[in-house]
């Protein structure tokens, strides 16, 4: 009974942690039937609802709130147990719960989840795409990978990359209807669609860097949102001049669809860090994942640093032939009181 009754407990916590059956059901490695029915058992012998459903949402009930709020510290303990044994594995095992950038998912994670599962095949990956920063002990992740502005004090933050080049583009047809773009300036004349991370303030203001000068500009426009799919699609669409992250639109430029504008101005994102709780013990499988990207990363680094020194003088192109230049990867290195 024992056993049952904590595998009811540990699907009611994923449902509330996902907000849905369908992922918690991934997590757990069951089908969203089944979780269903445990969650209604576990209802039936509690004689309270603890969630509401309905067919959009998950939501907990206040005896569901109070439920979890007992349960959250007895799961980490449990995780802990279970992170003390592995130490005595040779190899790192479990599963490590990651909160991931979508630009970090493509730039960072993807290239990388090769090698990675090859080198730890016992270590699953459970990774969770989000615009919006995570709190990581509320929401149970190992750790997470956002941009390093805004991090928590509380947290340690390990670099993994230089900044990020934004690319101003517009696709061919709205310029061909609009007036040409020579300085930073001429955007308050135009239609500028304002992407922003989820929860922060950005997009208002888009800033520009030329040599050792910087202008802000405060754009307007018709279109203000916080989904970089949707910013990036309304830019092909030609609904106005979008500024995205260069990685981002880099193979639209190269097809046409997309013109950059302002190509001597480098407006720079802050670079992507990993973060986790320095409230807790680091799991073998979390410091796996870090010494790995640390090696990588530096790696990348030496890499990069080599072709740059093999390749010519740049030259001045066309927008019709412009290039994606590279960018810089300095070396991942640890944060104060990291590992």
């Amino acid at each position: 009974m024992r056993g049952t009754r904590f595998a009811q407990l540990t699907a009611f916590v994923a449902v509330a942690e996902h907000s849905s059956f369908t992922k918690a059901a991934m997590q757990l490695g069951i089908s969203t039937p089944s979780l269903s029915q445990t969650i209604r058992l576990l209802e039936e012998q509690f004689g309270v609802r603890l969630l509401n459903r309905t067919t959009r949402s998950v939501a907990l009930t206040e005896a569901g709130q109070e439920l979890l709020g007992h349960l959250a510290p007895v799961m980490e303990g449990v995780d802990k147990a279970i992170d003390a044994i592995n130490a005595f594995r040779d190899k790192p095992a479990g599963t490590l719960r990651l909160t991931v950038h979508p630009v970090a998912a493509v730039t960072v994670i993807a290239p990388l989840v090769a090698r990675f599962s090859r080198e730890y095949p016992e270590i699953r990956l459970d990774i969770s795409v989000n615009d919006e920063r995570k709190d990581i002990v509320s929401e149970r992740f190992d750790a997470g990978i956002h941009l390093g502005d805004g991090i928590a004090q509380d947290m340690i933050a390990v670099p993994l990359g230089g900044k990020f080049r934004l690319s101003t583009v517009a696709s061919p047809d709205y310029l061909a209807r609009h007036a040409p773009i020579s300085t930073p300036d001429d955007l308050k004349q135009h239609n500028c669609i304002k992407y922003s991370s989820a929860g922060s303030e950005g997009g208002r203001t888009w800033t520009f860097r030329k040599a050792d000068e910087q202008v802000e500009v405060p754009v307007t426009g018709s279109l203000n949102v916080n989904d970089l799919d949707l910013a990036l699609r309304a830019g092909l669409d030609g609904v106005g001049i979008v500024q995205l992250p260069e990685v981002v639109v880099a193979q639209y430029v190269a097809q046409g669809k997309l013109m950059p504008v302002l190509t001597e101005w480098s407006p720079q994102w802050a670079d992507f860090v990993l973060f986790y709780s320095s409230r807790r013990h680091v799991p073998l499988k979390l410091r796996a994942l870090v010494d790995f990207l640390r090696r990588e990363t530096k790696e990348g680094s030496r890499a990069k640093k080599e072709e740059v020194a093999r390749r010519p003088a740049p030259t001045r192109v066309s927008v019709t032939g412009y290039r994606v230049p590279p960018r810089p990867q300095p070396a991942l290195e640890y944060a104060a009181g990291a590992l």
